[in-house]
Order: structure tokens, then C-alpha cells, then sequence
């Protein structure tokens, strides 16, 4: 699935309805409020791992996120060597369900890596799940 969107456009825009303020006193809940309104084209690694590990924007971030793997399969934010890839990985079988085009992506990323670093294996062992049931439920 390639849908073009405008990067210079904030998840508040492109994903309505805009979130107000924080109704909880968090680090995480003040930062994803925060990164809604950046514009895509602005996200770090670090903010697209904390967005997707969130599960929010999925759609619109996934594909940001596997140009980037694309590029460096074991790309960072801030905690280890492919903190970005295993929260792609584990965006949940709904959202693959939903997107089964970017699952061969993903596939092709896991294929190209020569060594799997051993932090990722929980992470490819939940998308290899969500993968065999989405093609269990596949019509």
C-alpha cells in the first residue's frame, strides 16, 4: 500500500480529530500530544518509534518508518539497534490485518538482515504471528 499524503501536514491534520491538551500527567502521554502537531517531515527516528510503539497514526507513520528501515534496517531512537524495526513489528495483528502490502516489505527488511540482533526476536516472533493469521483470514 502506497498512499501519498502531504509530510508537511501534522497527525493532527492528517488524522482527525485534533487531540486538545493532556488530560494525564506523563512524559509519554505529554510527548505523543506533542508530536501530533510536528509536522511528518519533522519526525526524528526516536519520535517514529514512539508513535508507532503507541499505535497511534499507524497508517501514516508505517509507511515513513519502512523508508527509513529500508535505508538502515537496525535504525535507533534513543534505546537500542532496532528499537524503530521492533515497533514495527509489533504494530498488532489488526493493523496488519488491515495493511497486508507493507507486510512484504517488512519481510524483505527481516530477509536483508545477515544477523538478527537477539533483542528483536519477541518483535518477529509477533509479527510472524500476525502475518499467519492474517493470511488465515485472508478471503
Amino acid at each position: 500500500m502506497n498512499r501519498e499524503m502531504d509530510r508537511s501536514k501534522t497527525l493532527n491534520e492528517l488524522d482527525p480529530p485534533a487531540w486538545g491538551e493532556p488530560e494525564y500527567d506523563s512524559y509519554l502521554v505529554a510527548t505523543c500530544h506533542r508530536l501530533r502537531n510536528i509536522p511528518i517531515c519533522e519526525f526524528t527516528v526516536e519520535d517514529l518509534r514512539i508513535m508507532i510503539g503507541q499505535q497511534i497514526g499507524l497508517r501514516f507513520l508505517v509507511p515513513v518508518a519502512l523508508e527509513v528501515l529500508e535505508r538502515n534496517p537496525l535504525a535507533e531512537g534513543d534505546y537500542y539497534p532496532g528499537d524503530l524495526l521492533a515497533s514495527v513489528l509489533t504494530a498488532g495483528e489488526e493493523f496488519w490485518r488491515r495493511e497486508r502490502g507493507w507486510q512484504n516489505r517488512v519481510q524483505a527488511l527481516l530477509e536483508r538482515l545477515s544477523e538478527t540482533p537477539e533483542r528483536l526476536d519477541e518483535a518477529i516472533a509477533a509479527f510472524h504471528k500476525s502475518m499467519t493469521q492474517s493470511k488465515k483470514e485472508a478471503p
